[in-house]
């Protein structure tokens, strides 16, 4: 039998294992609880001076994460609205078919696809097509897909991150010039240059641009989603100016589209902004 004093080093042992334990556990719990934050959205639209809507949106929480999804539609075409409504409604409706976040990459692929065919088909023929942008966020991981000229951006420390790029000819042009196929003056000065060369509900359409990796999120990191009207309009300072300040998702939202009302351009387009910033 061992003394009381030959057992207490077995007795220090077990409880530092103990402790361990439950400090691990703790530690899990915490980073868990810390995953499943909430995400806070916000949004704002403004129609601009044109004769409709043609921009879209949607976001929705569902078990898998939470998505914000959209579309422009191309504006000037008959179909414009039709293929925006059309192409978010079928990423929401795919994403909450998921059982699992597992496989996002064939998930932005297969939608794109379904997408676009369910596009050209609600469209009937007429002229139309629109731009996409989506975002997933899962477990503080960001996954995201995108055709066209809608952006998605991280508002990070007061500066953006440039997330998707332009599917516009502007986009070739650039490529060209750095390849030394063209001169920087073709490359500024063609007029096409804002002319889209992949899009939704487009015959040649040729796959949606998706992140290789998925970004991990920092502490308030905003995940912003825009059409072409808000960066358009708005220059980066004056974005960051509105961001920057201690406002809900919904509130920026909010004043970005009144300074762009306050603009009272002519011509000012659709202009949608969604802001996902997760709860911490």
């Amino acid at each position: 039998m061992l003394s009381q004093s030959g057992a207490f080093p077995y007795v220090v042992l077990l409880a530092l294992g103990v402790s361990l334990i439950i400090l691990l556990m703790v530690r899990q719990a915490l980073v868990r609880s810390q995953a499943e934050q909430p995400i806070v959205i916000g949004n704002g639209q403004t129609m601009g001076q044109r004769e409709e809507q043609d921009d879209y949106f949607s976001a929705i929480v569902s078990p898998n994460g939470t998505i914000a999804v959209l579309a422009d539609g191309i504006s000037g075409l008959s179909g414009g609205r039709a293929a925006s409504t059309t192409a978010v409604s079928t990423f929401v409706k795919q994403f909450l078919k998921l059982e699992h976040a597992s496989d996002m990459t064939g998930y932005f692929t297969e939608t794109a696809a379904l997408a676009n065919k369910e596009v050209m088909q609600s469209l009937k023929g007429a002229q139309g097509g629109t731009t996409l942008v989506a975002a997933v966020i899962s477990d503080g991981l960001l996954y995201w897909g995108a055709v066209g000229d809608s952006l998605l951006r991280i508002f990070r420390n007061g500066e953006f991150i440039d997330v998707n790029s332009k599917h516009t000819l502007e986009s070739v042009l650039e490529e060209r010039y750095a390849s030394g196929d063209i001169s920087r003056e073709e490359a500024l000065g063609s007029p096409m240059r804002k002319q889209l060369v992949n899009y939704l509900g487009y015959e040649a359409f040729k796959n949606i641009e998706i992140g290789s990796e998925p970004i991990r999120l920092l502490k308030r990191d905003k995940v912003i989603l825009c059409s072409d009207g808000i960066y358009n309009t708005l220059t980066e300072i004056e974005l960051e100016d509105i961001l920057t300040k201690p406002l809900s998702p919904y509130d920026a939202a909010q004043e970005i589209i009144a300074a762009i009302e306050e603009k009272k351009l002519k011509h000012q387009d659709n202009a949608t902004i969604v802001i996902l910033e997760k709860g911490w």
